[in-house]
């Protein structure tokens, strides 16, 4: 899909709800990415939102900061256009929500404490074209390093049940590879903070630590809610985290059956809460564009279509979980998924602790996406 197939130029006074959004908050947010890219430039969407046409508008956000609403508004009109994205089927886009759970763990395994949250691996190693063996499926972008070669890393089954790794890891088993952060008391906990990809531990020994993605084991992810409905345990129209995690509350002894479905694993780091300037407890995890996630104003989006750094309107009017509200708002793109592909599919940052939580898993909603284009990408786009 092309640029001008994607992308429908639009004016601000056709976003509806426009007016009355808090554009402050959204320049914060894009802020961060202004000073981000100084250190590292984001890498242009293959939509063709080539990143070196923020470079005005970024310059400008690190050195003139609005004091209200409407110098926000201004600063966004004056340097973008809004083009509206369509979905590659021709319809409605889509929004769904996560968050940063925030949940009890320990530093050693306990008897309560038995789950583990695990560090990247010596062992898996970043693949693309120059070192992707014949075969391997192009889709993995993650494998397991052999001395014949890269080959397609552990599934999420195997390393629960212990894999027993193969030349280089002298046999053992990963639990003998000393890469657990931290254990949690439930597995459930536990997945779904590799779905959120970020968490807060509330350790057993009084510290705060907070975990973040690392890596993956590459292969697909496959939702235990899309599992569930076509096995009709739960209607399709009826799957939200709060079913998901009531089903499996309701079966303990099959939560092995449905999660193991799911082949990817998520590997984890422990960062700072003062890393890259994360001094802020209201601001979320550092994601994929290496900025911290603003709550209600960061959004992930498809990377290998989107340029982080995009800010995009997005017209939700039957999502009220927010704010009670339409979720009329303007969002930066700052972190991306593997459930989220599609030019006009966006997954909401809610925020941190179980509140958040209530909020994002109820998130599915059709929605409006308006990519802000910089204005010197549209011929005749003046200000």
């Amino acid at each position: 899909m092309s640029l001008s197939q994607a992308f429908g130029e639009k004016s601000f006074d056709d976003l509806p709800g426009w007016d009355e959004d808090d554009h402050l908050a959204a320049f914060a947010a894009f802020r961060r990415s202004a000073f981000h890219v100084l250190t590292k430039p984001y890498r242009s969407g293959g939509l063709g939102v080539d990143f070196n046409r923020f470079t005005e508008a970024y310059a400008e956000a690190r050195t003139v900061v609005p004091t209200d609403r409407a110098q926000a508004r201004a600063f966004f009109e004056h340097h973008f256009i809004p083009a509206h994205i369509t979905a590659e089927d021709g319809g409605a886009g889509l929004v769904t929500g996560f968050y940063e759970p925030v949940v009890d763990a320990s530093p050693v395994r306990t008897e309560r404490f038995t789950v583990p949250l695990l560090s990247r691996p010596a062992d898996l190693v970043d693949i693309d074209d120059a070192n992707r063996p014949p075969g391997m499926d192009p889709y993995l972008a993650f494998g397991r390093a052999t001395p014949n070669g890269p080959v397609e890393y552990f599934d999420r089954g195997e390393i629960e049940r212990g894999a027993v790794a193969g030349e280089g890891l002298a046999g053992k088993s990963l639990a003998g590879k000393r890469l657990e952060i931290a254990w949690l008391a439930d597995k459930v906990d536990a997945f779904f903070i590799h779905v959120q990809g970020s968490a807060r531990l509330t350790m057993s020994d009084g510290r705060l630590c907070r975990v973040t993605y690392a890596a993956k084991s590459g292969q697909r992810f496959t939702g235990p809610g899309k599992i569930l409905g076509e096995l009709n345990e739960i209607p399709l129209q009826a799957v939200t985290m709060q079913s998901i995690r009531a089903w499996f509350k309701a079966h303990p002894d099959r939560i092995d059956e449905i999660l193991w479905r799911n082949r990817s694993y998520i590997f984890f780091r422990e960062i700072s809460f003062s890393e890259a300037g994360v001094d802020d407890p209201e601001l979320g995890p550092i994601a994929a564009a290496k900025v911290p996630l603003a709550p209600g104003r960061s959004v992930a989006v498809d990377r290998l279509l989107h340029t982080f750094g995009t800010p995009f309107y997005i017209d939700a009017p039957s999502l009220t979980a927010f704010d009670k509200k339409p979720f009329r708002r303007l969002m930066i793109a700052q972190d991306t998924g593997s459930a989220i592909t599609g030019p006009a599919r966006g997954d909401l940052f809610a925020g941190t602790g179980d509140a958040a939580g209530e909020i994002a898993g109820v998130v599915r909603n059709p929605a409006d996406f308006y990519a802000l284009i910089p204005r010197s990408l549209v011929p005749g786009a003046g200000r």
